[in-house]
């Protein structure tokens, strides 16, 4: 029996890698061994200080019964702990922190407490898909922001129509930037603030790679400057820093009403994290932070290794100084979607079409260092045997 889907659902935008998933399970059916430089999920272990964490509390019987969905407090106080000693911003954890089940939950679920049906939220373009998909739902209409290459993948907040800026309630931000490794300086946050205060704008910043930084680069907090906490807040999570991807466990902090609106929210909609995650969580918080300067180190490695390889094919690409991504210009004579299926027909490598990112990601596409680095390394042997040489 067929179901007539809601509207929300019916404006979602297609999954634009469609013919290539079928493409790679074509050939992994045939036998070949396909390599995928496509998704973002660390590759590394979590460490094992953080794991024994979990197994000693999941033994505590109290952290089988239902959590609070704001968090733990004293997860909370430790997330506000580490952002003093990592940015010396002082918050307080009982209202200026929520706890969240992986930051991809509160991105989505934040446009429902600030968006109406037919409001306007501003975008970067390319961005990851969850800020647009997360308005969508609640029936708010995306803006995009170019992220062009001239611009240093910084949104020209100067270009977006008054009328337009009047209208929006929300912005979102993401530095480091997927899927382009760009960083802000401290210039484009001071402002990005004086701009949401011009027109009233709510700014949530995405700063899931703040610790996937390279040859001494470390980025800074949106918190860490006056008068964000008046203006937005900010995301975050375990994810990138203790590849724990898989985990679930994040936070928003920042602004104290808006920290609270979406726990409000939150506990209507979920009953919050296993405890034992969040107290494996405070575990790699607090802990020395050695092995994510170790893991830096594997990720700029390979960095290195793949942008050398492709400026020998003939690219000019800079190193990103932050993130796990590579974000390449297509060869001439291709689009994204036509360079990524030959890339995968020739070479039986992927590569992620950069129009999955939003329009402005035409002409790119992403590759990902998150794979051991052996075989990183043969992809890079298939790229060069396959592709190479390529002239733009």
């Amino acid at each position: 029996m067929p179901f007539a889907e809601a509207q929300r659902i019916k404006n979602l935008p297609p999954y634009l890698f469609a013919r290539i998933e079928k493409l790679i399970a074509d050939k992994k059916a045939a036998g070949v061994d396909i390599i995928s430089l496509g998704i973002g999920d660390p590759d590394l272990p979590t460490p094992d200080y953080i794991i024994d964490e979990l197994c000693r509390q999941a033994r505590v019987a109290e952290n089988h019964q239902y959590p609070s969905s704001v968090g733990l407090l004293s997860y909370r106080q430790a997330v506000a702990d580490w952002y003093k000693q990592r940015f010396g911003v002082e918050l307080d954890p009982k209202t200026q922190v929520v706890s969240l089940i992986g930051s991809k939950e509160g991105i989505a679920h934040i446009s429902w407490c600030y968006l109406d049906p037919g409001d306007i939220v501003l975008v970067p373009d390319p961005g990851y898909p969850v800020y647009a998909g997360g308005a969508i739902l609640a029936g708010a209409q995306p803006y995009y922001m170019p992220l062009t290459r001239e611009n240093g993948f910084l949104p020209d907040l100067d270009a977006i129509p008054a009328d337009i800026a009047r209208r929006a309630k929300m912005m979102f931000i993401n530095y480091p930037n997927n899927p382009t490794g760009a960083v802000a300086d401290d210039a484009f946050y001071r402002r990005v603030i004086d701009f949401a205060r011009e027109y009233n704008i709510l700014v949530c910043h995405d700063a899931a790679y703040s610790e996937v930084s390279y040859d001494g680069y470390r980025p800074p907090s949106f918190l860490q400057f006056p008068g964000a906490s008046e203006v937005g807040i900010e995301f975050n999570s375990v994810s990138k820093a203790y590849n724990m991807t898989g985990w679930r466990i994040g936070w928003a902090a920042g602004n104290p009403a808006v920290v609270e609106a979406l726990g409000r929210l939150k506990s209507n909609l979920d009953s919050g994290q296993f405890q034992a995650v969040q107290y494996a969580a405070i575990a790699g918080l607090t802990a020395p932070q050695d092995f994510v300067f170790q893991m830096q180190k594997v990720y700029q490695e390979r960095r290195d290794m793949l942008v050398n390889a492709l400026n020998e094919m003939g690219w000019q690409l800079e190193k990103p100084r932050a993130t796990f991504y590579i974000w390449a210009p297509v060869p001439k004579g291709y689009t994204s979607e036509s360079f990524a299926e030959a890339v995968l027909e020739k070479a039986a490598v992927v590569v992620t079409p950069g129009t999955g990112y939003g329009p402005s990601g035409a002409g790119y596409v992403r590759m990902s260092l998150t794979l051991p680095t052996a075989r990183l390394e043969e992809a890079v042997e298939r790229l060069k045997k396959h592709i190479g040489p390529v002239s733009f």
